[in-house]
C-alpha cells in the first residue's frame, strides 16, 4: 500500500467490465539527430463503470483532490513496471519510461522507501524510470516537494515537468525544482516558423531550460521542418505525431533489421 494512503471505500477496482481500470499507453520520444526513439512517455486511460473511458485531462484534477490519486498512482506504476519488464524482454532500447506522479505522493512520508521496494521487486534500475510532474507544481509546490525530487534523483530516478511554457506555467518557478527533463508545451511549438522573433523566443526558452540544468523535450512535433528548427535551437528530443502516437505496450516492437 502507498505511504500515507489509508484504505477506504475510495480505493479503485482493478477491473471494470473485464477491462483494466487503468490502461497505460506509450508513445516514443525521438532523438532528432539519430531518428531513434530515446524515451517512452506513458498516458493513462481510466475505465469507469458509468462514464466510460476517461483521459487524464478529464480525471486528474478530481482525483488529486483526495486520496484517490494515491490508489491510482499505485495501479499506474505497477502496470508501468510490468510494461517495462516486457519491453526489456523484447530487447527494446530506451533510456527511460515515464509515469505520472501526483504531488500528494511526492509530498508523502515513506515515498522513497516504497518506490525502492517496488523497483527491487521488479528488478528494474531506477534510472530507467522518469516521473512526470504537472506544471501545477510550479504554482502549488513547496520546499518539501523540491527536497523530495532531489532525494529521489539521488536514488537514480528522473523527473520531467510537462506542458512547460504554456499560459499557466510560470518560467521562474522552474528554478525551485531540480528536474532532469522539461517537456515544452505544444503552444510553444505552434510559434515555430511564424516569424524571426517567434523563433528567437523558442530559442530563448530552450536556452533557459538548459541553463536550469535540464534537457528540453518538445511536444506536438508533427513535421520534419519543426524537428529541424528545434534541432537548430539545440532542442534534441521531441514527441508528437512525427515520433509516433500512443499505443499499448504490446504494440511496441523492435525495428526490423534491414
Amino acid at each position: 500500500m502507498l505511504p500515507g494512503f489509508k484504505k477506504s471505500n475510495q480505493r479503485m477496482e482493478t477491473l471494470v467490465g473485464g477491462l483494466r481500470a487503468v490502461e497505460l499507453q506509450f508513445r516514443g520520444i525521438r532523438e532528432f539527430e539519430t531518428g531513434e526513439t530515446a524515451f517512452y512517455q506513458s498516458r493513462t486511460r481510466l475505465n469507469t463503470p458509468k462514464l466510460g473511458t476517461l483521459m487524464p485531462e478529464n480525471f486528474r484534477g478530481v482525483a488529486e483532490m483526495s486520496d484517490q490519486c494515491m490508489s491510482l498512482f499505485e495501479l499506474e506504476i505497477t502496470q508501468m513496471l510490468e510494461a517495462a519488464i516486457k519491453l526489456r524482454e523484447r530487447e527494446i532500447f530506451y533510456r527511460w519510461v515515464s509515469v505520472y506522479m501526483p504531488m500528494r505522493f511526492l509530498g508523502s512520508s515513506g515515498a522513497e522507501k516504497w518506490l525502492m521496494q517496488m523497483m527491487d521487486t521488479a528488478e528494474m534500475d531506477t534510472n530507467r524510470l522518469c516521473f512526470e510532474l504537472s506544471p501545477d507544481i510550479l504554482l502549488e509546490g513547496n520546499v518539501s516537494h523540491s527536497k523530495a525530487v532531489t532525494q529521489l534523483r539521488n536514488r537514480g530516478f528522473h523527473f520531467m515537468i510537462t506542458q512547460f511554457g504554456g499560459t499557466s506555467s510560470p518560467l521562474m518557478k522552474l528554478s525551485l525544482f531540480p528536474v532532469d527533463f522539461v517537456m515544452m508545451s505544444q503552444e510553444i511549438i505552434g510559434y515555430l516558423g511564424k516569424s524571426e522573433r517567434a523563433g528567437l523566443a523558442v530559442n530563448s526558452i530552450v536556452d533557459f531550460i538548459a541553463g536550469m540544468g535540464a534537457t528540453a523535450i518538445a511536444d506536438g512535433v508533427s513535421t520534419v521542418a519543426q524537428a529541424e528548427a528545434l534541432y537548430q535551437s539545440q532542442c534534441h528530443f521531441g514527441a508528437g505525431s512525427l515520433a509516433g502516437r500512443y499505443v499499448g505496450e504490446r504494440y511496441i516492437r523492435r525495428k526490423k533489421e534491414e
